[in-house]
C-alpha cells in the first residue's frame, strides 16, 4: 500500500533554485546591457550588485553560491523523510549522504579543470566541491543530533571558526592582517594541505578549511526544512511566513553587527558572511513560499521551476557546451537589425533562451540530472 504521508515538494523551492540559477546562466548579461543599454542609475546600480565583490564587503552576486547551499539544506530533511516514509534503512541514507558529497567533490574537480591527469596542476576547490561536503557533513549532524544539539553545533562552527582566525593570523606571507588575503588562517592552511594550484595562488575561495562555517548554512537550511515540514501553523500559514521573515531580519541583523569585529568575506565565508546572506536567503525563500505556496500564484514561476529541478546540469552544461555560439547561429542576424547599443541586452537574452530551451526540452522528457 502506497504511503500517503508522504512530505509534499514545494513549488516555491524549485523554483527559488531555478532564480538562483538563472542568474548565472544568462540573467547577468541581460542586466547588465540593459544598464548600458538605458543608463538608468537603478539598474547600473544592479549591474555592480551581479559582480563579486574582491574581497571584504558584499553584492548580490556573492549570494548566489550561499543561496543554493542553503536551497539544498532545506530539500534534506524533506528527502529523508521520504526515503524513510519508503523504509530505507538508516545505512542506506548515510550511504546516500557520503556519496552525493563525494561525488559534487570528483564533478568540481571535472568542473575546474576537464578531463586531466597531470594531478599536481589541477585545481581541486571548488563550488560543487563546497556544496557536497558542507552538505554532507551538516547532513550526518542533522541525522544524529536532536534541534537544541543542532543548533549548539551551528553556533559552534561560527564561533570556532572566527575565534580560530583571530587568535592564529598566518605569518608566512608577512600579513599582520588576520582577515586580509595573506593574513588569515583558512588561507594558511589551504597553501599547507591543499593538493594542486589555488584559485588566487595563495588562496582558494572554495578551500578545505573556509568549508567548517559553510556547513553552518547548510545547517540553517536544514532547520528551515524543518520547520516548513512541521505541523506547527500548518492552519496559519501567513503567521508562518511571518516567523519566516522575524528570523531572516535577526540573522541579518547578526551578520551586521558581527561584520563589525569579522568582515562579511564571500572569500573567507566568514560567520558573520554565514549569518547575512542566511538571512537574505530565508527572505527570499519566505517570499517565494508566500506567493506560490500560500497564496498559490505558480505560473509566473514556472519559468525559474524548468532551471531549478536541473541546476546542476545546466552549471555542468555551460562548462561544455557552447551556449553562446548556438545563440548566435539562432539569434545572431535578428539581433544585428537592432542598433549596436542593443547588443549585449539582446545577446544576455539569446544565451539565456538557448539554455533554458535546451532545460525544458529535459524536464518534459522528465530527464533530471540527480546527485
Amino acid at each position: 500500500m502506497e504511503n500517503t504521508n508522504k512530505p509534499k515538494r514545494l513549488y516555491s523551492l524549485d523554483a527559488l533554485r531555478g532564480f538562483d540559477m538563472f542568474w548565472i546562466m544568462g540573467g547577468e548579461a541581460i542586466f547588465a546591457g540593459l544598464a548600458t543599454l538605458t543608463g538608468w542609475p537603478v539598474l547600473e546600480w544592479w549591474a555592480k550588485q551581479l559582480e563579486h565583490v574582491p574581497w571584504h564587503g558584499f553584492h548580490f552576486y556573492d549570494m548566489i553560491f550561499p543561496l543554493f547551499l542553503f536551497i539544498a539544506g532545506i530539500s534534506f530533511p524533506f528527502s529523508m523523510a521520504k526515503r524513510t516514509a519508503n523504509n530505507e534503512s538508516r545505512k542506506s541514507i548515510y550511504k546516500h549522504v557520503i556519496f552525493r558529497g563525494l561525488i559534487l567533490v570528483v564533478l568540481g574537480i571535472i568542473y575546474n579543470n576537464g578531463v586531466k591527469f597531470n594531478l599536481g596542476d589541477l585545481r581541486y576547490g571548488s563550488v560543487l566541491g563546497r556544496i557536497g561536503l558542507a552538505w554532507m557533513f551538516a547532513a550526518i549532524i542533522f541525522m544524529n543530533t536532536k534541534l537544541t544539539w543542532r543548533i549548539v553545533w551551528f553556533w559552534g562552527l561560527l564561533i570556532g571558526y572566527w575565534l580560530l582566525l583571530v587568535l592564529f593570523p598566518a605569518h608566512d606571507l608577512g600579513s599582520s592582517d588576520h582577515f586580509s588575503q595573506t593574513g588569515n588562517l583558512a588561507s594558511y592552511i589551504d597553501r599547507l594541505i591543499m593538493p594542486g594550484r589555488l584559485y588566487r595562488g595563495n588562496h582558494d575561495p572554495e578551500g578545505i578549511f573556509s568549508t567548517i562555517p559553510a556547513i553552518s548554512t547548510a545547517l540553517m537550511g536544514m532547520f528551515t526544512g524543518e520547520f516548513m515540514m512541521s505541523d506547527y501553523l500548518n492552519d496559519k500559514k501567513l503567521k508562518k511566513v511571518l516567523y519566516l521573515v522575524l528570523a531572516a531580519i535577526g540573522f541579518m541583523i547578526i551578520g551586521k553587527v558581527w561584520n563589525i569585529a569579522f568582515p562579511i568575506n564571500k572569500n573567507l565565508w566568514s560567520s558573520s558572511f554565514v549569518c547575512w546572506v542566511g538571512g537574505l536567503s530565508l527572505l527570499l525563500f519566505s517570499v517565494f513560499y508566500l506567493i506560490i505556496d500560500v497564496w498559490n500564484l505558480r505560473k509566473w514561476a514556472f519559468f525559474f521551476v524548468v532551471i531549478g529541478m536541473n541546476p546542476i546540469t545546466i552549471y555542468l552544461a555551460e562548462r561544455i557546451i557552447n551556449f553562446d555560439r548556438a545563440s548566435k547561429f539562432f539569434f545572431a542576424g535578428f539581433i544585428e537589425l537592432f542598433p549596436e547599443t542593443w547588443a549585449p541586452f539582446l545577446n544576455g537574452i539569446a544565451v539565456t533562451a538557448i539554455g533554458w530551451v535546451f532545460l525544458y526540452f529535459l524536464y518534459k522528457k522528465k530527464i533530471f540530472l540527480k546527485v
